[in-house]
């Protein structure tokens, strides 16, 4: 695949016009007009056909500068591209900084680990794909997928800075180690810094009024990610609590979040592949009579799960005193009721703002 891209021709014509079709009809143009005096190799008239020894050779074949440039410079010298740079550095000094002093441990250091090891990798091939042009060889509707994974990295740089200093750093430097206590300040500022940038991502590359983007860029689209990664934050607490599997109630909630998801995740991926056009129905009517029965099938749980979870009947309203930090149950139940409610607002928004899109039939764009 990389050889085919680098086959391709990148620069623009001679007309300024990217693409083949133009190049491939000035080429046959030359090769079909007949050669004149002069030209093809044949002498003018009058002149001898016989090698004259005192002609120089010819000088070698200059290379033509009027080529397109094979790095694409608006990649760095743009607004995106000093976003993306800005990512990248303030993610090299995280993971610096983590390794070399600040220190992570226990689940919730590892999911921080993973999220800055991930969102810089991520961002460094996005950036190269995009300074080199070779995202055009990727099976993927590109616009989409940048803004998508904005959109996710800043939830996630979002998450982790208010995960990290919460179990990791405290209030007071500890005795003795407040090398380390500093490594943890300065881990946690550099994580607030870089929801910026990707949050500015998202705002530069977002759908404008008027304008034909694809999907993952409109409101729809971003809230799609939005509820999906809701939607993780659920089967994470409900990961610390296996109460539900006590009623059938609580049992009913977990399906719906897992349809839910699994929806939320088939449409973002058909959108960031650019398939959408295969299904045998209309992508757009698929969306918004999704959305709408996702409302509905939220509102029913956002009604039931806190019955089944503090009700005096079924559970306990007040957190018990002796409740561990950070694997308490009750905290969990506390946390999927809380985001219950929130991602079904994300679904009501979301259903609205569909009624304001309208669809093209081309859904590659």
């Amino acid at each position: 695949m990389f050889l085919c891209c680098l086959c391709l021709p990148w620069g623009p014509s001679i007309n300024g016009n990217w693409g083949k079709g133009e190049v491939s009809a000035e080429l046959d143009e030359q090769a079909t007009s007949p050669p004149g005096p002069g030209e093809g190799g044949l002498p003018p008239r009058g002149e001898s056909t016989a090698p004259n020894p005192r002609r120089t050779p010819a000088a070698p074949e200059a290379m033509d500068h009027q080529g397109g440039h094979y790095l694409n410079k608006a990649a760095v010298l743009s607004p995106l591209g000093a976003a993306r740079m800005c990512q990248l550095f303030l993610g090299c000094s995280i993971m610096a900084l983590v390794s070399h002093g600040a220190g992570y441990s226990a689940s919730y250091g590892v999911f921080c680990m993973f999220v800055w090891c991930f969102c810089f990798a991520v961002t460094l091939v996005a950036f190269a794909l995009d300074v080199t042009r070779l995202h055009s060889c990727m099976p993927i509707s590109w616009d989409n997928f940048t803004v998508a994974f904005a959109m996710l990295a800043t939830l996630m740089y979002i998450t982790a800075t208010v995960v990290y200093p919460v179990y990791f750093l405290e209030s007071e430097c500890p005795d003795g180690d407040c090398a380390a206590w500093g490594y943890r300040i300065a881990v946690t500022v550099c994580s607030g810094l870089c929801c910026f940038p990707y949050g500015a991502e998202v705002i530069l590359t977002r759908a404008k009024p008027g304008a034909v983007v694809g999907y993952m860029a409109t409101v729809s689209g971003l809230l799609k990610v939005v509820q999906g990664y809701v939607a993780c934050i659920i089967f994470g607490a409900l990961a610390n609590d296996e109460g539900y599997t006590e009623y059938e109630a609580t049992q009913y909630c977990v399906v719906v979040y897992s349809l839910c998801f699994t929806l939320t995740l088939v449409v973002v991926a058909l959108t960031v592949s650019g398939r959408t056009a295969a299904l045998p129905f209309p992508f757009d009517r698929f969306v918004v009579v999704y959305t709408f029965f996702a409302v509905i099938l939220y509102l029913s749980t956002a009604l039931i799960w806190p019955i089944f979870s503090f009700d005096q009947k079924y559970g306990t309203s007040a957190r018990p005193e002796d409740c561990p930090r950070g694997v308490c149950p009750w905290d969990s139940k506390l946390v999927v009721a809380v985001f219950t409610n929130v991602n079904m607002l994300l679904y009501f928004v979301d259903l609205v703002y569909s009624q304001r899109i309208r669809f093209v039939s081309n859904s590659a764009v």
